[in-house]
């Protein structure tokens, strides 16, 4: 079998990593001692692992189309080590509330954050 290439490698390291993190509350532990238990408990991660990947992705679109509007042309290198993976801004643990706000019930997505207001 071929070695996975380094670049596909690398993406399922972070995929994984963010799994993990997602997970934690049960200590990366599958709690259902059954096996419909179990894969209803990693349907659930995949299903929270996608809506984080597909969350970051379209506010990295934003965010892009946002530079290029205001004339900051992001340059190629940057743009290759973007990665919607990333979740260090996401709220892991806690009470959440699932009301949407206006814009999002509109269909459109709350404004980026100005880090300079």
């Amino acid at each position: 079998m071929a070695a996975a290439r380094p670049d596909r490698r690398h993406r399922h390291e972070g995929r994984h990593s963010v799994a993990r993190v997602i997970f934690h509350g049960n200590r990366g532990e599958l709690r259902q001692p059954y096996r419909q238990g179990q894969e209803d408990q990693l349907s659930a991660l995949g299903l929270a692992l996608n809506i984080l990947v597909l969350w970051n992705t379209q506010y990295m679109d934003d965010a892009i189309n946002h530079l290029r509007a205001t004339g900051r042309e992001p340059t190629d290198e940057d743009l290759a080590r973007l990665s919607p993976l990333q979740h260090e801004h996401t709220k892991m643990l806690g009470t959440f509330h699932f009301a949407l706000p206006a814009e999002l019930l509109a269909g459109q997505r709350r404004p980026l954050r100005d880090l300079h207001a």
